[in-house]
């Protein structure tokens, strides 16, 4: 990579722009830019004689091995300066070392394809990478820029090459990339990096992860921030509100001096909520759980003070692996997360793959429209084979701690009593087995499908709550595919007829005396959370690094005024006059989480 040249002072002068992306790590930065240049070409290709392949096989074994020393290496030195459970971050970057599925497809095709090693392995890790990437689920999604990572060390001890480098500052810079990797962020010297932004990335990514750890003030999703800006630039990064200010102004920048004062002091606040109740004023008690992936995960859960887990996807623990997780390996992770996590409750969801989650070990078939295709339950009940032992490791962690589970995208009475079925088969075997389990565990459903959410009167008989998956319900009821640049803008959580269907649900389970609780992003914003109390949902679970500030809202409203809210919300007919009227209400009742 070629050294990038030393950045240029300029005055600062011209008119301000504002860029706006994702803050994902608080904290304001104000300086001069340097534009990191690009890491994404792609290696040289050659042919190689079949007498070759023994040697490139031998280069890339090397090569892994080198990155593996490395990445353990830099592990240990991100535990000792920061904690275990930042360096635990690239447990997942040894995984992909250690794939013997990808590694097993390189060596597949070099014997094919006869290209050199650097070529075949950059051609399966982007395969791999690109999966990941198109996926919904915004935590499986961010992993793709774990492969990336992996990938270009790999790269570039095959290839002899140094990697891009910082070194050449010599006096602090806020960092403009079209992305940065985990292991870049965490070797980032904190007196000449005063912030960074990104083409890329998002909300869940381990790079947004380190940067709040390290308290480097960051914004992701910023698209093509690289070609607006040049070294040398002087700009202000808002790294609370996303926002990126190029030639500030006198005005922006004593605004920013003020508010910057008041936001410590709302953070200090929102630090001592930990253990506080989730109430509204007048006492209306909202259930406010994690979601999670991996047992790093849980030490923010518990820092948060999140009331358990909301949502544990497993989906993660099939990944990138030749055969699925075995009944002992499953019932050790779930157990862990309940013994983690007691007294408050573990909800597991049931694997849901297909559609945009296509895990080679046990889903490999390629569908014309998988979103509506074979997929979660569907695929679950037709699979005993890979369901039932993940329901009798989930059943035998709740002797362990108070566990629940919910299967993903019921879409009728019929799917759902063949789950439970299924879900019955397993309780007898281990009765018979002997091997203790909680006999009463609750088993939910989750509502993603409008026809889940029209007959959820139905439905509530066969389970003991409802979860409401708000990512697939939005993106069934509105028909838009949020991740489709072209129409991401009808993507409406506010949508009068995403209203309906969450109190159509809401109604059907308070009246048979069962509570529902609310799982898609939408939990998480905070401009929605009078909205949604006032729908009726009992329990929102989210991203354990936002729960606070969650708290803070329900710990501002009253329940009674927030479904007096919806009541009028109710009648209208327009998503943007309803999202305009939540933020106002929001806003009214806790300016200070919107400065």
């Amino acid at each position: 990579m070629d050294e990038l040249p030393l950045p240029e002072t300029t005055s600062g002068t011209g008119s301000e722009q504002i860029f706006t992306g994702q803050g994902v790590s608080p904290g304001v930065a104000r300086g001069l830019v340097c534009v990191l240049a690009s890491d994404d070409e792609e290696p040289p290709v050659w042919n190689i004689e079949a007498e070759d392949i023994s040697s490139e096989l031998s280069r890339f074994e090397t090569a892994l091995l080198t990155t593996r020393q490395q990445i353990l290496d830099m592990q240990a030195r991100i535990s000792e300066a920061i904690g275990a459970r930042d360096a635990g971050i690239f447990d997942a970057h040894l995984l992909v070392v250690d794939d013997c599925t990808l590694l097993e497809e390189v060596k597949r095709i070099i014997e094919i394809e006869h290209f050199n090693i650097e070529h075949i392995f950059f051609k399966v890790a982007m395969r791999y990478a690109r999966t990941l990437s198109e996926i919904d689920d915004p935590y499986l999604r961010e992993r793709a820029l774990d492969i990336n990572d992996v990938m270009r060390r790999v790269l570039r001890n095959l290839m002899g090459k140094a990697s891009r480098s910082l070194d050449h500052l010599t006096e602090p810079h806020i960092i403009i990339a079209k992305d940065l990797t985990p292991s870049e962020t965490v070797t980032m010297d904190r007196d000449l990096v005063l912030g960074f932004a990104t083409d890329a990335g998002g909300r869940t990514s381990h790079t947004a992860i380190m940067a709040s750890s390290l308290n480097i003030p960051a914004i992701v999703g910023l698209h093509d921030i690289t070609s607006q800006l040049r070294t040398g630039d002087h700009i202000l990064l808002d790294g609370y509100a996303g926002k990126l200010y190029r030639n500030p102004s006198e005005q922006t920048l004593w605004e920013y001096g003020t508010v910057e004062i008041r936001r410590e002091a709302v953070q200090e606040s929102l630090f001592q909520l930990r253990d506080t109740p989730s109430k509204t004023r007048d006492g209306k008690h909202i259930i406010l759980s994690a979601n999670i992936e991996l047992p790093q995960d849980l030490e923010v859960v518990l820092d948060n003070g999140a009331e358990g887990i909301g949502l544990y996807r497993t989906e993660f623990f099939y990944l990138n692996k030749e055969a699925p997780p075995s009944e002992d390996e499953q019932h050790e992770n779930y157990r862990l997360f309940a013994e983690a996590v007691k007294p408050h409750s573990l909800i597991v969801r049931t694997l849901d793959i297909g559609g945009d989650k296509l895990i080679d070990s046990v889903h490999s078939i390629s569908e014309a429209n998988p979103f509506l295709g074979w997929r979660a339950i569907r695929f679950c009940i037709e699979q005993p084979q890979i369901f039932k032992p993940q329901l009798r490791a989930i059943l035998r962690a709740s002797a362990h701690g108070k566990v629940s589970i919910m299967y993903p995208m019921i879409s009728g009475l019929a799917e759902l009593k063949q789950a439970n079925a299924i879900l019955e088969e397993c309780r007898q075997e281990l009765r018979a087995e002997g091997i203790p389990f909680n006999e009463s565990m609750p088993v939910g459903a989750m509502i993603e499908i409008p026809s889940a959410a029209l007959t959820s009167d139905q439905l509530i008989h066969e389970v003991d709550f409802f979860s409401i998956g708000t990512n697939d319900l939005i993106q069934y009821t509105i028909a838009v595919d949020r991740l489709n640049e072209r129409i991401s803008n009808l993507y409406v959580p506010t949508h009068p007829a995403v209203l309906r269907l969450i109190r159509t649900v809401t109604t059907a389970s308070r009246g048979a005396g069962k509570w529902t609780g609310l799982c898609g992003e939408i939990a998480g914003d905070i401009t929605l959370t009078p909205m949604l109390i006032g729908l009726g949902v009992d329990e929102l679970s989210v991203g354990a690094g936002i729960l606070p500030r969650v708290k803070r809202a329900i710990q501002s409203l009253e329940s009674v005024e927030c479904e007096a809210f919806v009541e009028e919300l109710m009648k209208l007919d327009d998503a943007a006059e309803i999202q305009r009227l939540c933020t106002e209400m929001a806003a009214t009742h806790y300016p200070e989480l919107f400065e």
